[in-house]
């Protein structure tokens, strides 16, 4: 079913998705580089840039391996059937994910963007065409990766030191440490760049499925390469914005990381991410490094977690969906009355 809009309504929608892609980068720049600044291996102002430069470095892998656009098509077409998003669904959504990422911006939580968009696209879609709308295959893997990335993340993470732990048991604590100085600015350029990957797809995503739902696209669910490149690069300039209360949480708050640490929790982190870009899963990088971090400090001493802080960042992750989903499907239903 194709829904007539004005072009400069078009527009206007088109930013705002682009907004939110701003915002994501923003909210989510704790996610890349909390690490290196906990421990000190970049100035915040210099990890900020490190991270936006290799979240749009992603743009060049995605366009490299066309095959990693899967998560766009996730949000695109596999949570709400394509057929049923209007306009009204797609300002919704947005608006949804944008309000309860604001909130927990400004709260300094390290809540999901990512499962805020899902929340968003879930009650905009279902306020519209009821729950038959539903792509549960789609949902439901999202919603197992909710409760998996964190937890399969804290494992690999503590994995990651008892190996390493092992390969260096014969080195002394400073050579041990200059080493992982310099393995973990690698580590966390590889999660920028995963995190790039995934999060500026979900935003891809619900462009796309715009122009479908508009007639401006048709046939097979493809992105065109100008929604692509602009995503990256919104996604980019947020990130370079910084998100400091929550680098604060993510970096300091929960536990304080060595060098050996830190390249644990990115390499772990990373790895889930690719992988999850892989199979389409709309993972929340948040969810994923906060797991990973958690893992790391529990490696060496289960005391060293602030299980309090913990605990608090848990919360906003059960009650995202549901509160994006609220707020989604009211601002829907406020597109009903013009």
């Amino acid at each position: 079913m194709i829904h007539e809009l004005a072009l400069p309504l078009l527009a206007g929608l088109i930013l705002v998705a682009l907004a939110f892609d701003f915002l994501n980068g923003l909210h989510d720049a704790a996610n890349a580089i909390a690490t290196v600044v906990a421990t000190r291996l970049l100035s915040p102002v210099k990890a900020v840039a490190f991270a936006a430069m290799f979240n749009f470095a992603a743009y060049f892998l995605s366009i490299t391996f066309p095959s990693l656009h899967k998560v766009a098509d996730t949000i695109g077409q596999g949570l709400i059937a394509r057929e049923l998003v209007t306009p009204g669904v797609v300002f919704g959504a947005l608006i949804g994910a944008m309000f309860w990422n604001v909130v927990t911006w400004l709260k300094g939580i390290p809540s999901s963007s990512s499962h805020a968009l899902v929340g968003g696209i879930i009650g905009a879609g279902t306020a519209h065409a009821g729950v038959s709308a539903i792509q549960w295959i789609g949902l439901n893997k999202t919603l197992i990766a909710i409760v998996l990335s964190p937890v399969l993340g804290m494992a690999l993470s503590m994995a990651i030191m008892l190996v390493t732990s092992w390969c260096f048991r014969n080195s002394t604590a400073r050579e041990a440490e200059g080493t992982f100085r310099f393995l973990h600015l690698f580590s966390s350029a590889a999660y920028s760049l995963s995190h790039g990957l995934n999060d500026a797809q979900k935003t891809m995503g619900i462009i796309t499925v715009l122009l479908y739902s508009t007639g401006h696209l048709s046939g097979e669910f493809e992105v065109p390469h100008w929604v692509a490149i602009s995503c990256y690069i919104a996604i980019a300039l947020g990130t370079l914005s910084g998100g400091w209360k929550i680098i604060e949480t993510m970096g300091s708050r929960i536990t304080k990381l060595s060098q050996h640490q830190g390249f644990s929790a990115s390499t772990g982190g990373s790895i889930m991410v690719f992988t999850a870009s892989l199979l389409g899963i709309p993972v929340s990088t948040t969810h994923t490094i906060t797991g990973c971090v958690i893992g790391a400090g529990t490696a060496r001493r289960a005391s060293a977690i602030r299980w309090g802080v913990a605990r608090s960042v848990m919360i906003a992750w059960v009650i995202t969906i549901p509160a994006s989903a609220a707020v989604g499907a009211a601002f829907y239903m406020l597109t009903r009355l013009f």
